[in-house]
């Protein structure tokens, strides 16, 4: 069971990263959690766009980032210093427009690693768009050595 629902994850993030929300409406939605999954949401914003009209590749890279973030901390709770060690990421195909979501799954979650790898897809297509896989370093427990 997941130590943390979709709700709480996108409270954490109003909390700890305001940075995630622009003029009041967020850019990055958590839109379901599970046993070692989970689903985030792109917002479309003109923002987000590169020359041509498509989302840019580092707002694909953002949102695969904390896509992975948040489903690491549904299992583990709010530990915020939890941080990304390595990430890497294909760009496959050129999104549609409108918003784009990050369907993750962790592969290994330790007490001090997680590995896990996000696909992301354009709302309304089947067609993945890219595809990262990324480490986390999980910090020790308060009182443990």
């Amino acid at each position: 069971m997941p130590a943390m629902t979709a709700e709480a994850l996108n409270a954490f993030f109003d909390r700890e990263f305001p940075q995630l929300t622009h003029a009041g409406e967020r850019s990055i939605l958590v839109e379901s959690v599970g046993d070692m999954v989970g689903t985030v949401r792109l917002v479309h914003h003109d923002r987000h766009l590169r020359p041509g009209g498509t989302i840019s590749g580092p707002a694909m890279f953002a949102l695969a980032d904390v896509a992975l973030y948040a489903t690491i901390l549904a299992q583990i709770g709010p530990v915020g210093l939890a941080v990304t060690t390595n990430m890497t990421i294909n760009f496959m195909r050129k999104p549609l427009p409108g918003d784009l979501y990050a369907h993750c799954r962790l592969m290994k979650l330790g007490r001090q690693l997680a590995v896990g790898e996000a696909t992301l897809m354009s709302a309304g297509s089947e067609d993945i768009v890219a595809h990262a896989t990324g480490t986390y370093a999980i910090p020790p427990a308060k009182g443990v050595a």
